[in-house]
Order: C-alpha cells, then structure tokens, then sequence
C-alpha cells in the first residue's frame, strides 16, 4: 500500500479467491468494509476458484491477465487479494500487472497502525509490521543488483543492501519487543493491584464492529472512541462499572475487536493487551445480531480466543444491535441460552445506541457477580469524603 494511499482514497480492484472451504465471502464485502477503513475506494471486485492457490501468481496468469484488464477499465491503481499472498507471489503479481498488489494482512497493519492511539499500541503495530517487512525486503530491493560481481566474489550492492535492511530490522524488532516487554511488566503490575482489592474483571470481546464501544459507553457512561468502522477501538480502556444490585463496583475493559484470518503477527503483538481476555473472570461476548454472518462471526472469535488460551473463562452472550434488526427477526424474549461450542451460555438481546435491553445486562451480571463473589460489607460513608462518585465505591 503506498503512502499516499491512506491520504487519498486509492481506486482499488478487490479480489477474492474461492478454494472451497466455508464462509468464503463470494460479494468480498468484509474486504471492502476493510478497505473503506483503510482510507481505499473499492471501484470493482473479482472473485474466481481454484482448487489450490498458484505458486507463483496465486491466480495463474490467465486470471492474472483478467484482473489486470479490469484494474485499466474501472482505473484501479491497487490490487488488494482477500487471502494472505507469499513474498513471491505478491512480487510476480506486481511484475505481471505493472501495479502495486497487497493483501489482507498487510491492509488489517496499516488500519492497526492508524488507529494506535497509546503508547503500548503503536509498539504493538510496530512490531507486526516490522516482522511482516522483513520477510519482504527482496521486493524493496529488486532495482539493485543481486548476482554475484565477478569470479570468486558473493553477492553485488543489492545483497549488501538486502543483509544491511535485514539486520536493521532485525534490531529493530529486537527492541521493540524489549519495550513491549516493560509494558507488559507494567500492565501486570495494574492487574496485582486490582486482584488485591477483590476486584471482578469483565472483558467486553467480539468481532470487529459488534458495537463493543458503543455498549462500553452505555454502560459506564464513558466516552471511548466508538464508530461504525472496523477496528475503531485498539487500545484496552478499563473503567469501574457499578452494579446496584450487587451492591459493589466491577472492572470492565474494551479490547480489541477479532476478524477473520486476523494476521498471526498481530494476535502475538497484541498479546499484552488480549491479555485483559485472559485473566479476566467473566467475558462479554459482544455479538452483532443484525449481521446473517454472526455464527461464523462468532466461530472466529472463539478461534482467537483459544489461541491465546481465553477458552476457559466464562462467557454471557451479549446479542446487539437490537434497533438494526427486522421486526420478524425480533427475539421473543430477551433473555435464554445460546449454544455455543456444544455448551448452553447465557444471553441476553440488547441495543446499546437505545438502551434496550441493558437493564437485563447489569441484572445478569449482578447476578453473575453475587454467586462469584462474596457479599460486600458496606461500611457507612464518612460525610468529608467527596472522592466517591458511586454509593458502593468503597475504599
């Protein structure tokens, strides 16, 4: 993705790869979600099918011909592929096509790196995309030379380059990790702190733009950054949340969002703030109910959460965007049981932009924190403290 084109939005030709397995995305139109945050104008899309991807153009050159035919009729100056493109492959697409080609996951970095607004996150972003260049400097480097000079010598300027670029990113990512690893340090030190007053900590989890932020919002009347857009929120906010019929406050934290094929790179750099996932008691699984995708929205969530070994935590299913649903879709009751990976989980069907729906939340989760923790003892207020702003916030 050039540098401009998160300036101005780039005419880009999207192209999606059908290879038989499920869910595939045949109107690509999570890709052209992606793009439209990405600050890219999707002018056309291509989908095809094969059986296996091509080892050198991922397409073969037929299709390659094809989809750089339409890329000059719609006036495309970027290609963008739905699936994940080798080195190679990407480099011989941009041979072939005489125009810049990238994919997903470097598309899901470049969002990443617009939206890291805390010091911890930009380190995140930083380091996946380190580690995503670094398997790519060759492409950077195709303009110099990279045969041997003459007999007997290795290697002409463009090796040396190559081999320079490769240890300077090599330390790079070296240090970035070293840094990450004090934040991490840091954040740890919070959570000690946090389990030592007894705290219940809820994480909010879901597929990118299930309106998360917007239920964080409504429900500790905060004002993180919500919008109708992938990936809005990257960086962990945690805020007290009092619960008046569990007469005590909890933790309640917004974390990143999941989607589909997310780049493994970035499941390892965000690790410190998934972390909040893990080590939470109770997770607040955040569903779009509007969307028809939901199962696989939710199938994909449950993936990155065993990846980074959040299975096990108890989850309440938190169905939303109630206003956005067709009255016939409507639930009868807003609160039953959802299977979820062949286990029976709570839910409960909310709207977080009208506030349907989020009395029955707060009641469920009092009611989860009453059974998980024992009764506070509320002692009487002392009348010259003005630092309380909740009845149960005690000290």
């Amino acid at each position: 993705m050039s540098e401009t084109s998160f300036k101005q939005p780039a005419p880009t030709l999207l192209v999606g790869v059908d290879f038989g397995l499920p869910h595939f995305d045949a109107e690509l139109q999570e890709l052209g979600l992606l793009a439209e945050s990405g600050g890219l104008k999707p002018v056309a899309r291509l989908t095809c099918k094969r059986k296996a991807p091509d080892p050198a153009l991922f397409v073969g050159s037929g299709k390659a011909d094809e989809i750089k035919e339409l890329a000059l009729m719609h006036g495309a100056k970027e290609v963008l592929f739905d699936q994940a493109l080798s080195p190679a492959q990407q480099r011989n697409l941009e041979r072939h096509m005489g125009l810049p080609v990238n994919d997903r996951t470097l598309l899901i970095l470049e969002i990443f790196a617009q939206r890291a607004r805390s010091h911890e996150g930009k380190l995140q972003v930083e380091l996946a995309k380190l580690q995503y260049l670094s398997t790519r400097l060759v492409r950077r480097w195709s303009h110099l030379e990279r045969q041997t000079g003459g007999i007997g010598l290795r290697g002409g300027p463009g090796e040396t380059q190559i081999e320079l670029d490769r240890r300077m990113i090599g330390e790079a990512i070296k240090r970035t990790k070293e840094r990450l690893v004090k934040v991490k340090k840091q954040r740890n030190t919070q959570r000690r702190q946090r389990e030592r007053r007894d705290t219940f900590n809820i994480s909010l989890v879901g597929y990118t733009n299930a309106g998360k932020s917007t239920l964080f919002n409504a429900l500790v009347k905060a004002r993180a950054y919500a919008a109708d857009q992938l990936f809005a929120t990257l960086d962990t906010t945690t805020r007290q949340l009092y619960l008046g019929e569990a007469g005590r406050s909890v933790s309640l934290s917004d974390t990143v969002g999941f989607i589909r094929d997310l780049p493994h790179g970035l499941v390892e750099a965000f690790q410190a703030t998934l972390q909040e996932a893990t080590e939470a008691d109770l997770l607040l699984h955040v569903v779009d109910a509007a969307n028809p995708d939901f199962p696989e929205q939710m199938a994909e969530v449950q993936k990155v959460l065993a990846e980074i070994g959040a299975d096990t935590v108890p989850q309440l299913l938190v169905f939303n965007k109630l206003d956005a649903l067709e009255p016939e879709r409507c639930p009868l009751q807003l609160q039953d049981s959802y299977e979820l990976d062949g286990q029976a989980v709570p839910r409960v069907f909310v709207s977080a932009k009208s506030g349907k729906g989020l009395d029955l939340l707060r009641s469920a989760l009092s009611g989860i924190v009453t059974t998980a923790l024992p009764p506070v003892a509320i002692e009487p207020a002392d009348p010259r403290d003005m630092t309380r702003e909740y009845p149960g916030d005690l000290a």
